[in-house]
């Protein structure tokens, strides 16, 4: 599920929930590609994206939610306002954009 923010006739914001999983997670669903235009941030667009994704997770009776983000983000305090945990960090887990340094990735968690 996409879901999106917009101002001025325009997107400022999306966040996908991931509500397909293996036939032994049915309770569960993940976050994905939380993005608000840098032009956007401080706005609150990002926590009220964050707040109709559980909510429809909430609808559709899952009670986890996990995601992932790049260590030290801005998003992550975000994350952890909304109730958030940290389950873990990887170390070395993607690349920048531009293929020039990688960084850890920290494993969230939220029970519903």
């Amino acid at each position: 599920m996409l879901f999106g923010a917009e101002r001025d006739g325009e997107i400022v914001g999306t966040v996908q929930l991931l509500t397909t999983m293996p036939p032994n997670q049915p309770h569960r669903c993940e976050i994905a590609k939380m993005i608000v235009h840098p032009q956007a941030r401080r706005r609150g667009i990002g926590r009220a994206l964050m707040n109709e994704a559980l909510n429809r997770a909430r609808e559709l009776r899952k009670t986890l939610i996990t995601l992932d983000t790049r260590t030290g983000d801005a998003a992550e305090p975000l994350y952890a306002s909304v109730g958030f945990e940290v389950a873990g960090v990887i170390p070395d887990f993607a690349w920048d954009p531009d293929g020039k340094a990688l960084h850890a990735t920290t494993y969230m968690f939220r029970r519903i």
